[in-house]
């Protein structure tokens, strides 16, 4: 028998879609498997559908600071950063110590040319995450300063 996240693993997407689709018809309130076929769209480059799994996996869950995170992924790859923002800032609201979210949204600000990137920049140093230098040297040169 399949398991969708060894599926996912060794890279057989459309495997693990179909495992954590059966996991979904089983259990319509599943929000991880909701967020786990998300993340398999999104890594086959499906984001409506994607986007489609990780809005269910916060219907089902709305503290889930990973969908949140992965939402916010696929609306940046789809170029909306505001929105991509959004689900940052709430991945973050319901998890402090969420680094991944911290680092996207930094780079979705920059991307945007606003410097409060370097808010969370300081955030991540503060809560002993890591922040590519290359990041922070491109940053830097954008804005100008190290804030």
């Amino acid at each position: 028998m399949s398991d969708g996240n060894d599926d996912f693993k060794l890279g057989n997407f459309d495997q693990a879609i179909v495992e954590f689709t059966k996991a979904i018809d089983i259990d319509p309130n599943l929000a991880k498997a909701y967020n786990n076929r998300g993340v398999a769209y999104a890594q086959e480059g499906s984001l409506p559908r994607a986007i489609a799994d990780f809005t269910m996996a916060i219907a089902n869950n709305l503290k889930d600071s990973e969908a949140y995170n992965n939402r916010g992924r696929a609306y940046a790859s789809t170029g909306n950063l505001t929105q991509a923002i959004f689900d940052y800032t709430k991945a973050i609201e319901n998890n402090a110590f969420y680094v991944k979210a911290y680092n996207n949204r930094e780079i979705a600000y920059y991307k945007l040319k606003e410097y409060k990137a370097w808010s969370d920049v300081h955030t991540v140093e503060a809560i002993g995450g890591t922040i590519d230098p290359n990041f922070i040297k491109e940053l830097k040169a954008a804005s100008g300063k190290y804030q």
